[in-house]
């Protein structure tokens, strides 16, 4: 299998990082909010059809069940916890987070969920954004009583904290169905201006509550994950239109991200070129050991890329080989390769910094 370009390296630094920030790394807290990309299965609680809670959902996960990740295995906040030497934080609404399990942080995410309060509507009972936030208000108010309002701020103020929505605002919303209340409200260009202006609020709002470091997750190439090119795709290539959706947005949210930290004074909010970073793989699939980034592992039709992953869909015998799991999500493998780039990418693909350096420089704080 291929190894990516400065695999070994990004492990060096980060047993580096680990030697260097020791106890800090594993007694930080972490914060999930977003999607589907990084939900671990709150939905499983709520009666909604944006669930992952069946097989083949989790077969490559180390219990070899179905947990509400929509991976065939571990999702890009394990593999962060996994990073920063930690374990894997609960979802908000499991029964077992209470107790020192609510020291470790927290998992907000909801699948189906974006921006706006009215994307995703098809879903029914989901955990919208301002509704995650109240959650992370009640979740300091919990903590609160276990150690006291200073400890509990403390916590928060140290903790890390990653943010990935946006994709559904688009996919489950403006292009959902042709002539879109969205789309005939906005044009594209005016939609994605919204949509930034929405998003600062929230990444504002979170700030108010306590968050000191936020990766801000951009869109991955959403015209090119399997459900697209079956749906929209162009001449047996990648949806034109969700392509110039995000050569929009993308830019547009670390421009905002950059103008939040410079009206903080400090360096709060760290962009991650999620594009960038799926963009590797999916255009040269081979260099990262893939067979294929257009046809998913689990699904139906053209591209496995039609309706959901279900226990009578078609499945690949090695997930290894499929950057995409399911229509829409990446496999753990090319998760894997989106965190090392958080971890230690360049400032193509971090900015202004990587995680590792965040680490780094917290630990000496």
């Amino acid at each position: 299998m291929a190894v990516p370009s400065g695999f070994v390296g990004t492990m060096l630094i980060l047993f580096g990082i680990a030697l260097v920030a020791g106890v800090e790394a594993k007694s930080r807290a972490f914060f999930v909010f977003g999607d589907s990309l990084v939900d671990s299965g709150n939905n499983n609680y709520l009666a909604t059809t944006a669930r992952a809670d069946s097989p083949p959902y989790g077969i490559d996960y180390p219990t070899g069940k179905a947990t509400g990740r929509f991976s065939n295995g571990l999702n890009i906040p394990d593999l962060i916890s996994e990073g920063m030497g930690g374990e894997s934080v609960l979802p908000y609404l499991s029964p077992q987070l209470k107790g020192d399990n609510l020291l470790n942080g927290a998992n907000f995410a909801s699948a189906g969920i974006g921006i706006l309060n009215d994307t995703g509507a098809q879903f029914l009972n989901i955990i919208r954004m301002y509704r995650q936030l109240d959650y992370f208000e009640e979740y300091q108010q919990r903590v609160s009583i276990l150690t006291g309002v200073a400890r509990a701020k403390k916590l928060v103020n140290q903790a890390l904290v990653l943010i990935t929505v946006g994709g559904n605002d688009f996919v489950n919303n403006y292009y959902l169905v042709p002539y879109s209340a969205r789309s005939r409200q906005f044009s594209l260009q005016n939609y994605v201006k919204y949509l930034i202006v929405e998003y600062r609020k929230l990444l504002m709002r979170l700030y108010d509550l306590g968050a000191r470091r936020v990766i801000v997750t951009g869109t991955g190439p959403m015209g090119c994950v399997p459900a697209e090119l079956a749906l929209r795709g162009t001449s047996g290539g990648c949806s034109a239109e969700l392509q110039r959706a995000a050569s929009l947005y993308n830019p547009q949210l670390q421009h905002m991200i950059q103008g939040l930290n410079k009206k903080i004074g400090k360096d709060v909010f760290i962009a991650a070129n999620t594009a960038l970073m799926h963009n590797d793989f999916v255009n040269n699939p081979a260099a990262y050991g893939f067979t294929t980034s257009r046809i998913a592992c689990c699904g139906q039709g053209p591209y496995n890329g039609i309706g959901l992953c279900t226990p009578l869909s078609n499945l690949c015998p090695d997930r290894n080989l499929h950057a995409f799991w399911d229509p829409f999500h990446p496999s753990e493998k090319a998760s894997r390769i989106i965190v090392e780039q958080i971890m230690s990418g360049s400032k193509r693909y971090m900015k202004p910094m990587n995680l590792s350096t965040v680490l780094a420089l917290d630990a000496t704080k």
